[in-house]
């Protein structure tokens, strides 16, 4: 991690993700800008949580690790949102493994300040409330389809979620991402690729999908999609 210490890079960012809506102008004076490489951890499972961060350019992924040594992904972020935000209100270790899948910059915001000044602060409450609630969302909409549906539809509800009004699609997450946010193995994706390319609803040319049957895709996705990478 590089702490960096250009300011105009810094208010850039404030600007664009609009943070003066969420912390009052005199917090840009306790923020620092952090910069990940990519592989790079962000946040260790239980470590105490020594800064609220916010994910403003990057992508980042979040997964459990077990005591068995095997690990759960639960998400992938890459827009504006907070980091340690249920550290923050519980004042616990934090709960997962954080790390930049690409090269990726963060605002952060020393925990004592946030819990020293802002804990009850009306406005960032209901910021926090916000993102919460929306990773509350987006976990439970995407670990019940996991669950219930075939790999198939999985896939299909995917590439539904990430189809514009261009018949293709390009991917920009690595297979193994994609596997592990459909919770399965690349393997199995790749076998999954090939059933729904001999049924000519798709095709595969390397990181591009182009879509051959939109009708028949978005059949197969039950209608129901799971929330972006």
């Amino acid at each position: 991690m590089k702490r960096l210490l250009d300011r105009e890079l810094l208010n850039d960012f404030f600007s664009k993700n609009h943070i003066e809506d969420i912390f009052d102008k005199d917090i840009i004076h306790h923020c620092e800008l952090h910069f990940y490489k990519k592989d790079e951890f962000v946040l260790h499972s239980e470590s105490e949580l020594e800064y609220l961060y916010m994910l403003v350019d990057g992508k980042l992924k979040i997964f459990y690790l077990f005591e068995n040594g095997k690990s759960m992904l639960l998400k992938f972020y890459k827009d504006f949102i907070f980091i340690g935000d249920i550290e923050i209100l519980k004042n616990k270790p934090i709960r997962c493994n954080v790390e930049a899948v690409e090269d990726t910059y963060l605002i952060a915001v020393p925990a004592n300040i946030i819990r020293k000044y802002y804990i009850n602060n009306t406005k960032f409450l209901h910021h926090l409330i916000d993102s919460l609630s929306e990773k509350l969302d987006s976990t439970i909409n995407n670990s019940s389809y996991n669950f219930v549906y075939p790999l198939s539809n999985r896939l299909a509800s995917y590439l539904i979620e990430h189809l514009s009004d261009e018949n293709y699609i390009i991917l920009d997450s690595s297979f193994i991402e994609i596997a592990q946010f459909l919770g399965t193995t690349t393997r199995h994706l790749g076998r999954t690729f090939k059933e729904l390319e001999a049924k000519n609803i798709i095709r595969l040319d390397n990181k591009t999908v182009h879509i051959l049957d939109r009708a028949e895709l978005k059949e197969l996705s039950k209608n129901t999609f799971l929330k972006s990478l």
